[in-house]
């Protein structure tokens, strides 16, 4: 078979969780995203809400015997050498729907070709193939690398626990039930004093409440130091549950920077009075949702959906409605992978 050789490699990702508008819940997945010439390849399937198989939050056993099924080490798990890509983050049902591919060697190389949306045991490449994506020729060489490395050691994700500084009340535990809801670990302190390097270093990333002064921040973010490692500072924005896990989302994203979908999220000075535009940039056509976020006088949280819709790669600016964004306000965009947050400025 012919085709040009594509690199291979392996990228931390995560499928964002959240608490979305109207009640429902979003779960985080950490997973391990393929990238394909130097792309992350779930970006060359539009806006598909999926994870690999390469889930870091499955047992050691599952995850290791992924990777022996992309080595071709045990047999195709689907009729016809295919082997599924991207599948359904909340369940392994196939009847949800997932990308297969067939996978085969070629001497010493790997391909992966034919890819297909499949619901059933069997795939209809005339009907739901992804035509135009592959083959794609991996040097075998670079290929088991990349994969040999993952169960010793290369999943990310192991470090799903966020720490909540602030005084024990309503809000954290709000803020703590929540983050478990979606399933990231959240335990609540007032400071850090006494707490054990070993137990710091199993946080992921570090939420400071409102009530938190400077010098309190300073001294856990000296003791995360001491301990060795290196994690994600969040200040929260405003007392929302909501935009609050938000932000620790954001925190959680351990995928390259240039390897996000969305890159940008700010608000410009409109024209309108007492206005502002929101400027979205993403670097692959996905489905955006910008929600609005804000408190009135009397602290009661208020919340509008802004924008839903599929952009293109580039900056977006998407005009707010005043009526929306007025007081203390605050702006989400989300993708299937990303969220960013930011305060409205007029």
């Amino acid at each position: 078979m012919s085709a040009e050789y594509a690199t291979f490699g392996l990228t931390p990702a995560i499928r964002a969780g959240g608490l979305l508008p109207g009640g429902d819940h979003q779960v985080h997945r950490d997973f391990v995203d393929f990238v394909v010439d130097g792309h992350p390849l779930l970006f060359r399937l539009c806006d598909l809400d999926a994870v690999s198989p390469l889930a870091s939050d499955v047992p050691p056993a599952i995850f290791t015997a992924q990777v022996r099924s992309l080595l071709l080490e045990t047999e195709a798990p689907l009729p016809s050498g295919r082997y599924i890509v991207y599948g359904c983050p909340d369940c392994e049902d196939l009847g949800c729907g997932a990308v297969t591919a067939s996978i085969e060697r070629d001497g010493e190389d790997y391909i992966w070709r034919d890819f297909a949306w499949q619901t059933d045991e069997h795939a209809d490449l005339e009907l739901n193939g992804y035509h135009g994506l592959g083959p794609f020729r991996f040097r075998g060489a670079d290929y088991r690398t990349a994969l040999a490395a993952l169960p010793a050691g290369g999943a990310p994700g192991s470090r799903r626990r966020v720490l909540l500084i602030g005084a024990r009340g309503a809000l954290p535990a709000r803020l703590a039930a929540a983050l478990r809801a979606i399933g990231v670990g959240a335990d609540i302190a007032h400071d850090t004093d006494g707490v054990p390097a070993d137990e710091l270093r199993g946080y992921a990333a570090v939420v400071f409440d409102r009530s938190t002064g400077p010098a309190e921040q300073a001294a856990v973010r000296a003791a995360f130091a001491a301990a060795g490692v290196d994690v994600p500072c969040v200040d929260g924005h405003a007392p929302i549950v909501p935009l609050l896990v938000a932000q620790t989302e954001h925190a959680l994203d351990r995928s390259p920077p240039g390897q996000r979908r969305l890159t940008r999220l700010t608000t410009l000075a409109s024209s309108a009075p007492a206005g502002a535009d929101a400027e979205v940039e993403v670097t692959a056509s996905c489905r955006v949702r910008l929600t609005a976020y804000r408190l009135d006088r009397l602290a009661r949280s208020h919340t509008r959906d802004v924008f839903d819709g599929v952009l293109e790669p580039g900056r977006h600016r998407i005009p707010l409605d005043p009526r929306t964004v007025k007081a203390e306000s605050y702006l989400v965009a989300r993708t299937a992978g990303a969220v960013l947050t930011t305060a409205v400025r007029r």
